[in-house]
């Protein structure tokens, strides 16, 4: 059942009004995403006529816009993300861990968003692995999947990876498994420690390659000395990194990878209403216990909000590091395998279903259904796009 208000409900009556305000300020990125959410599964996208095999009912389903920061475009790129994964997952526990940037660094994240990210995550994978390598801790090699995710709950600029990583690897001679004790990864203080100081050892050297822009309230910064006092304060702050317990094995990674890799700022579900120029969503404050509360915000700052969370173009919000990086990790899955101990490596080679009921991830098929009799929906013909003004516009006029 489709949420009663969505986000791009929002742009349409007050997206016009948002452009003229911020004209000056406002990219070509921002301008494509809020087109791009506006048209998504309109007449403006063209689409299709689907027919019932079995009821004959007929209806238009019109083309989704394929915009990642989209609502309503995650479904169908998350369930096939999560096929893909399907055959990477081993038959371990598996650890969730998120790095979290001070929000003095999150200023200057922004206004340097692909140098700054790129940063969060190279360095948020060098502490795990160096960390896991030293004898003293595991002695092994570890692989990672990382998300970035930029928002917190009332959508202000909070960035962050969540890591889910294997619980263990194969050792640094590759001879043998190394498991992590049970419901324990690693010593977070030590990882918040290296975190903070690679992190700005790489963030130094990213000023001093003239690599960093800043503008603003933090124009200042463009000093060496400013951006040296900076440095300074920021190596004495305490950064947060947040060990969760194990999840589970193979059975529930999947679901859980789901949560986090292809959200977006909001999603419709929590709006609630548009009344009179304001927005009404819920939000979960963590500081009352995960509370469900409902925050209020004018339109212009709603949209505001969630523009702060537009990536760069070609900027990747998913990677993966260790043995499960791109360019080995055919090879260093079958070491790991290898290395599995016989019971585990027994029981993961028999078939096994990884989905429990409501958890199994989406297929095409889940997107043709009959509203009607529940059938399987067939396209019959094709639907042209409008002729209005494309969507996707950077027109600043």
């Amino acid at each position: 059942m489709a949420p009663a208000l969505e986000v791009a409900d929002i742009f349409r009556r007050h997206g016009e009004a948002f452009r003229q305000a911020h004209a000056g300020h406002l990219g070509c990125v921002e301008r494509r995403v809020m087109g791009a959410i506006t048209a998504c599964r309109t007449a403006v996208l063209g689409g299709h006529v689907e027919q019932c095999d079995d009821c004959g009912v007929t209806r238009i389903a019109y083309n989704s816009c394929r915009n990642r920061h989209c609502p309503k475009c995650q479904g169908l790129a998350r369930a096939q993300w999560l096929a893909d994964r399907q055959a990477e997952l081993l038959p371990v526990p598996y650890f969730h861990v998120v790095f979290t940037l001070p929000a003095p660094v999150s200023e200057i994240a922004f206004q340097n968003k692909a140098a700054v990210y790129a940063i969060l995550f190279r360095t948020a994978a060098e502490t795990i692995a160096t960390i896991a390598a030293d004898p003293r801790h595991l002695g092994a090699k570890l692989g990672m999947t990382m998300v970035l995710h930029t928002w917190g709950q009332t959508l202000q600029h909070h960035p962050h990876v969540h890591c889910v990583v294997p619980g263990g690897g194969p050792s640094l001679d590759g001879t043998r498994w190394v498991a992590c004790r049970p419901g324990f990864f690693l010593p977070v203080r030590v990882l918040a420690r290296l975190f903070r100081r690679l992190f700005l050892r790489e963030l130094e050297n990213a000023f001093g390659a003239g690599k960093l822009r800043f503008f603003s309230n933090l124009a200042n910064l463009a000093e060496p000395q400013a951006f040296a006092r900076r440095l300074g304060e920021l190596r004495r702050l305490d950064w947060v990194v947040y060990a969760k317990p194990p999840f589970g094995g193979p059975e529930q990674v999947l679901a859980y990878l789901g949560r986090y890799t292809h959200r977006v700022a909001i999603a419709n579900s929590r709006l609630r209403s548009l009344a009179d120029g304001k927005i009404r969503f819920t939000w979960k404050d963590y500081r009352a216990d995960g509370k469900t509360k409902v925050m209020t915000l004018a339109a212009d700052e709603f949209i505001r909000r969630f523009l702060l969370h537009t990536l760069p173009d070609g900027f990747h919000r998913i990677r993966h590091y260790g043995f499960l990086a791109n360019g080995s990790r055919g090879d260093s899955l079958a070491l790991c395998h290898r290395l599995l101990d016989a019971r585990v490596t027994g029981a993961a080679s028999e078939p096994t279903d990884n989905h429990t009921k409501g958890d199994r991830p989406l297929t095409a098929a889940d997107f043709a259904i009959c509203p009607d009799c529940g059938g399987t929906m067939r396209r019959i013909a094709a639907v042209p796009r409008s002729r209005n003004a494309a969507p996707f516009s950077c027109d600043t006029s």
